[in-house]
Order: structure tokens, then C-alpha cells, then sequence
């Protein structure tokens, strides 16, 4: 792998890796790239690390995966060391996390905050990517990380009128540090996915009138969230060795979970009755593995929705509320599931209204409140619960040009294709950490990040000692990869859902379902690719002959 010595002499820095965003992909991109004595650097556009965890810092956040399954496993030491307090930990405690990691292996000197990258141009002739600022620094590097995150363009509706709200607006992913007070205010929620479920109850215990707009009512499951005790935080670093691999290597989602060995349909009714009650008492979305076939079969997955709409009903004392919040034109967890603190209970009380936009809809927001078919809500604020362009919209943020020019952006219009959701061809020497294509979104993220880093590492010093200084996914490679992500997902009934997997929430974009379907799989298909001397990637030393007939080949 040769170094940089043949990079643009006018730019600011010369370095051989170039890592957008300081939150766990790009943290551990970067001490990875030290380890190899690579020249790496971090551009982060907040003002510390953190990544989704430094935004979302909305009132109910927490993560939905167990805080002891949800941490680096990288750093057997820091496992041992680190205490987390709750079964599923909250915004700050990730963050107070994030940060630690970051301090032990001092990190920070490696980052530049407050930075967007603007651009990232390839150079063909000279094999070098020059990333731009938006301060104006420019950065030539050989390879470009891109550790954007999967949940971390935010997304706000073009509801017509929306700037000529004169009170006070905020999206739950870009919620202020200093904190919001909603004592005594008439408050509305636009959006009942995930972040909407975690902070409606929070705005719910001070506003004076909470308005909830749902367009498509969710299931959710209980957390059921408590604190961590010591016998179980014992056993877990006990065999956190075999914990991990078994997380790796045997589960689907990176996650270990009761996993049912039974179909729901080949038991009798009070023993899946049993058996959902068991679940749902636990809390969780261990409640997604009650039985084996929930994803796979139409009438077993029935029973599962049937069971969690009869307790909305259960909780909900109004019938007509209750009706409105039981997702009914969807198979259950075909979205990702949620997981919730009391969200059906909220609406048992007098001061929270829910507003059917199925049968109301928002005509437009004025400047006193939000105006629907049955007329004008008046509100103080106006949150946004409105989630994100999931998985590729911070990635097509940038101005990303590849060989001749090509834009990522223009040649993902018909949709994103990535091999291995990792790399894609006509933009050598460049990668997406939890990219379209990959199980990202659909696992522990954090494992899916452990694995990318750890094999891209793989693959930079494979070139380094072969000498080869390029790499680029093959077209074929990219398209059957594609294929092989859809036909994954069509053998399941997760395409029966409009979701932000398929990009579904965003107005225009290609709807292709973009995750990667089972952690334990793909893991092993990578290694049989790097096994196999990195089938379907093109490595050379850059102006070597045949590159052209290889790259399409």
C-alpha cells in the first residue's frame, strides 16, 4: 500500500485515511487505523463524539438493545472495568460511555469537531481522494471511511407552512444540549415511530395539552427497564469471551435473545398465549422470538399482532383511541420493533389527545398551531418525531465524485447498491461502515461496526503487504450482492411494510430494501470473500494494465 506522496501539494493536510463522524464506527475506525500506523483523522460535525448518541438527546431516549450486549467488545479490559446501571440505558449514560472509550485511548487528539465534509473528490491519475470542509480546509487522503451513521439525517416533512409556525420547533435528533421545559405549554408531536414512542410520555408528564399526530399507528412492546444487578452484571463479564463470539457467530441480529425453536402455529392456543404473556411481562424485543416463524409465515405472525393489538385494547380505556393505535395494514415487526415506558398508558390521560391524520389530515401549519380536516389545533411547540433518511441520506449528503466525475448520488438514483454494503464501484479506495446492504440497522449495530472495522483492517493490510494501493468492488459483484439482499427479504415479510428500510418516509426515493438480513451469515460470507482473496474487489497498484476490463468485469 503506498503512502500519499503523490497528493495534491496544495492541500491543508496530506493523510492516508480520511474518517467522517466520531460516534462508535468512527471512534473505532480510528484507533484500528493507529494500531496499523496509519495517518488517520476524524471529521465530526458536532461539537464532541458521540455520533447519534450526541443528537438524540431528546427526553426518553435510550437504546433498545440490552446495555450490557450494547458496548464494544474489542477492549476486554473496558468490559470488565465499565458498570452500566440499567437493563437499557439511557441517552447519557451512552454518551458517558462514548466518552470515556474516547478519553482511555485518547482519541480526541485525532478529531476535528464542528466540521461537516462538504465534498470528497477521486483523483484517478494520482489515486487520491480530496475531501474539502465546509470550512474550506481541503484533506488528501488515499482511502475515505465514511462512518455516517444509519440514523442520522434528519428528517422534516415539507408540510406546507411549516416556517410560518411562530412558536417554538425542534426534531428529536437534533434536540437541544441545554434541554427543553414544557411546563404549562400546549405542545403537539408529529411522528409515532420509535423516538416518538420514547419522548410522548416524558412531554406528556409537563406540558399543560400534548397533541400526538400519528399517520401510522406502531406496535410496541414494554421495556420493562430496570436496574442492573450485581449477580447479573457478574455473570456477563464472566463469560463475556463466549457471550460475544455466541452474539458474532449464532444470532441473527448480533443480540442474544430467547430464541424459540417452535412455530407459533404448531402449538395449541394457551400455549402461545402462555408464551406472549411470558414475553411481553419480560419486556423487550426478546418478545420478537417467541416463536421461530413470526417474520416467515402470514397467519403465525397474525397471532402475534392479534396478542399485542388485545392489550392496547387492554390499556387504552377509550375504544375509539384504542382502535386508532392498533396498527392493523401491517405485519408485526416488519418495522423495527419498539420497545416503550408506558406509551399506551399516556393516552389515558385527560391533557394528552390523539389525532388520527387517517382520518384527519394536516391541511398545513399556521402560525398559531397545526391545522387538520376537523380544524385548528393551537400549540407553544411543535416537536418532530419524524425520524430520519435512514441509512443513506448523510452519506449523499456529501458531494461524493467518484471516477469521471460520477456523483454516489447520481448513481444511486435508482436506488443504493453496495457490495457487502461496503463498497461501491466507480469510487476506488472508499467504504461505508454499516452501509446499504449490510445488517447495519437490523442488528446490535455495534457488532455489525466491530465486524466492518475489523474487516476492513483485514483488507488494508492485505494491501499493504502485496503492495497494491487501489480497491474497488466489481459492477457483477455489486449487482448480485443486491440481488441477494432482495431475495433475502422476499423470502420474509418484511417488504410488506412501507418503512424506512426500503426509504419508504422519504418522498422520491427509490424504495429498495436496503438491510443485509442475518449478522451470523453475513459475517461468515465475508470471510469466505477475504479467504478467497477478496472475490468480487479489483486490488491493484494504481495505472496498472487491465484495471479497466477488471473493474466491469
Amino acid at each position: 500500500m503506498a503512502p500519499t506522496q503523490q497528493a495534491n501539494p496544495t492541500a491543508d493536510r496530506v493523510l492516508d485515511v480520511v474518517i467522517v463522524g466520531a460516534g462508535f464506527a468512527g471512534l473505532y475506525m480510528l484507533h484500528r487505523a493507529r494500531k496499523m500506523g496509519l495517518a488517520a483523522h476524524v471529521y465530526e460535525a458536532g461539537s464532541d463524539v458521540g455520533g447519534t448518541w450526541y443528537w438524540n438527546r431528546y427526553p426518553g431516549a435510550r437504546c433498545d438493545v440490552d446495555s450490557l450486549q450494547y458496548s464494544y467488545s474489542w477492549d476486554p479490559e473496558l468490559e470488565q472495568e465499565w458498570e452500566w446501571t440499567e437493563r437499557f440505558a439511557t441517552q447519557p449514560e451512552i454518551l458517558a460511555y462514548i466518552n470515556h472509550v474516547a478519553d482511555r485511548h485518547d482519541l480526541r487528539r485525532d478529531i476535528t469537531f464542528g466540521t461537516r465534509i462538504a465534498s470528497a473528490h477521486y483523483d484517478e491519475g494520482r489515486n487520491i481522494w480530496t475531501v474539502t470542509t465546509d470550512g474550506g480546509e481541503t484533506v488528501a487522503a488515499q482511502f475515505v471511511m465514511l462512518a455516517t451513521g444509519c440514523l442520522s439525517a434528519a428528517q422534516v416533512p415539507d408540510i406546507p407552512g411549516r416556517d410560518d409556525f411562530a412558536g417554538a420547533t425542534y426534531h428529536t435528533g437534533e434536540w437541544p444540549h441545554e434541554g427543553v421545559d414544557f411546563t404549562g405549554k400546549r405542545v403537539a408531536v408529529i411522528g409515532t415511530g420509535s423516538s416518538g414512542i420514547q419522548v410522548i410520555p416524558e412531554i406528556a408528564k409537563q406540558a399543560k395539552h400534548l397533541a400526538v399526530y400519528q399517520r401510522t399507528p406502531n406496535y410496541s412492546i414494554p421495556a420493562r427497564n430496570r436496574p442492573l444487578d450485581q449477580d447479573e452484571i457478574r455473570r456477563w463479564k464472566e463469560n463475556a469471551a463466549e457471550l460475544r463470539r455466541k452474539a458474532r457467530e449464532e444470532t441473527p441480529a448480533g443480540t442474544i435473545y430467547d430464541f424459540a425453536t417452535k412455530s407459533a402455529l404448531e402449538v395449541d392456543e394457551d400455549e402461545r398465549e402462555r408464551t406472549y404473556h411470558e414475553r411481553w411481562e419480560k419486556g423487550g424485543a426478546n418478545f420478537s422470538y417467541s416463536f421461530n416463524d413470526l417474520i416467515l409465515d402470514e397467519a403465525a405472525n397474525r397471532t402475534a399482532a392479534d396478542f399485542v393489538r388485545d392489550r392496547i385494547r387492554d390499556i387504552v380505556k377509550d375504544p375509539e383511541t384504542a382502535e386508532s393505535l392498533c396498527p392493523t395494514d401491517y405485519p408485526i415487526f416488519t418495522k423495527r420493533i419498539c420497545v416503550d415506558d408506558h406509551y399506551f398508558e399516556v393516552f389515558n390521560r385527560d391533557s394528552v389527545e390523539l389525532v388520527d391524520l387517517r382520518k384527519h389530515p394536516i391541511e398545513r401549519i399556521e402560525k398559531d398551531g397545526i391545522r387538520t380536516a376537523d380544524g385548528l389545533r393551537t400549540f407553544d411547540a411543535i416537536v418532530y418525531a419524524t425520524g430520519f433518511d435512514a441509512i443513506t441520506g448523510a452519506i449523499t449528503a456529501i458531494d461524493i465524485r467518484g471516477r469521471d466525475g460520477l456523483t454516489l448520488k447520481d448513481k444511486w438514483r435508482e436506488g443504493p447498491k453496495a457490495y457487502l454494503g461496503l463498497a461501491t464501484e466507480g469510487f476506488p479506495n472508499l467504504f461505508m461502515i454499516t452501509g446499504p446492504g449490510s445488517p447495519s440497522v437490523l442488528s446490535n449495530v455495534i457488532v455489525s461496526i466491530e465486524q466492518h472495522v475489523d474487516w476492513l483492517t483485514r483488507l488494508l493490510s492485505h494491501m499493504r503487504e502485496t503492495g497494491e494501493d487501489r480497491v474497488e468492488a466489481t459492477r457483477q459483484a455489486e449487482e448480485n450482492w443486491a440481488d441477494r439482499v432482495r431475495n433475502i427479504a422476499e423470502k420474509t415479510l418484511l417488504p410488506k411494510a412501507a418503512t424506512w428500510y426500503m426509504g419508504a418516509n422519504i418522498p422520491g426515493k427509490p424504495r429498495v430494501f436496503m438491510p443485509f438480513m442475518g449478522v451470523h451469515s453475513y459475517r461468515r460470507i465475508c470471510n469466505e470473500i477475504a479467504a478467497d482473496g477478496y472475490r468480487g474487489f479489483v486490488l491493484d497498484r494504481a495505472g496498472d494494465a487491465g484495471r479497466q476490463a477488471a473493474r466491469s468485469a
